[in-house]
């Protein structure tokens, strides 16, 4: 079985547009969901794991996101720097490749939020990530079953895990939940500064190393003001 990834990198620097008018004094990653902000619980989940050191970027109200983890002791948390530059979720990622290592890593977003079911997710993806058949295996929650997701799906799945991005006329079953591992091969190549992870996922679907894994338990899509008390009802029912 492949070895536990002992990395991990949070997205952190978005503007959280959607989220304003609560995002136009704090950043998206801080906004609290059942007493406790999106960050607390992604990074939560990242240390059940494991996992030795995470990397969270940041851009937008870089400082108070930094004030927010000094005390954070589980996982060790380093910062990548992007205050003084826009660089996307790929370029974000690129940046941040040194201070990964050079093995496969878990990413995630840093609003991404979901109940495990009877096994921790995150656990799940390490046991079925095969660095010799795959670039990236994604996290895909059931768009049927997604709290607060009213979209298309993204992409489709092959009884093997292969995934297949949903063409525009089409309804995919499923949606991905912001949680992934990633290898950094999947890398190679890529260009310097601003651009979008999809070009890459598009990268390792071309070449059949896109792979996805069901989710076990609830997501929560938590993009907007009206998203937050839909989750905290969905939090609360699951421990009553």
């Amino acid at each position: 079985m492949p070895a536990k990834p002992t990395s991990a990198m949070v997205l952190a620097a978005g503007l959280g547009l959607r989220m304003r008018p609560i995002t136009a004094k704090i950043p998206k990653p801080l906004v609290q969901v059942a007493g406790k902000t999106l960050l607390d619980h992604v990074l939560d989940k990242v240390a059940e794991t494991g996992v030795e050191q995470t990397v969270v970027n940041i851009h937008y109200l870089p400082d108070q996101i930094i004030r927010h983890l000094a005390g954070r002791k589980h996982p060790r948390i380093v910062i990548s720097d992007e205050r003084d530059e826009i660089l996307g979720t790929g370029g974000g990622v690129v940046k941040a490749l040194p201070l990964l290592g050079d093995a496969p890593f878990y990413h995630l977003n840093a609003d991404t939020l979901w109940i495990d079911g009877v096994r921790p997710n995150l656990l799940r993806l390490a046991e079925t990530f095969d660095p010799a058949r795959m670039d990236m295996l994604m996290l895909m929650a059931p768009t049927a079953t997604s709290i607060g997701y009213d979209g298309r799906g993204d992409y489709t799945m092959a009884t093997d895990g292969t995934l297949h991005k949903r063409k525009e006329s089409q309804i995919a079953p499923f949606v991905y939940a912001g949680a992934a591992i990633i290898s950094p091969k999947l890398f190679a190549g890529a260009p310097r500064g601003e651009f979008g992870l999809p070009d890459l996922f598009a990268t390792a679907e071309a070449a059949g190393r896109l792979y996805g894994l069901r989710l076990e338990g609830t997501w929560m899509h938590v993009g907007t003001p009206d998203a937050i008390g839909a989750a905290e009802r969905a939090m609360l029912a699951s421990v009553a």
